[in-house]
């Protein structure tokens, strides 16, 4: 079973629109949470990601994991997908 995955997105991000298009082709759903104004759920990132100073962060089965370099490695090394439980 797919593990939840959650990110926090900016309007006009190209990172943010990397990392989408990374979980779309795995075909995994996702909750996107748009910060681009700050905000409650702003403040909920930094909460959940202490020193977040950017998009995307990448959330899964409750576990931060960095913007889209980060996930895009763990991909590149095969390790990306065991942990998105595919």
């Amino acid at each position: 079973m797919a593990e939840k995955v959650e990110i926090y997105t900016k309007w006009g991000c190209p990172y943010c629109v990397a990392a989408k298009a990374l979980l779309d082709k795995k075909g995994v759903t996702y909750e996107e949470y748009d910060v681009t104004m700050g905000g409650p759920k702003k403040a909920e990132m930094l909460e959940r990601v202490p020193g977040a100073r950017t998009v995307p962060q990448v959330i899964i089965a409750g576990k931060a994991y960095g913007g889209f370099d980060d996930i895009n490695a763990l991909d590149n090394r095969g390790e990306l997908d065991p942990i998105l439980g595919l």
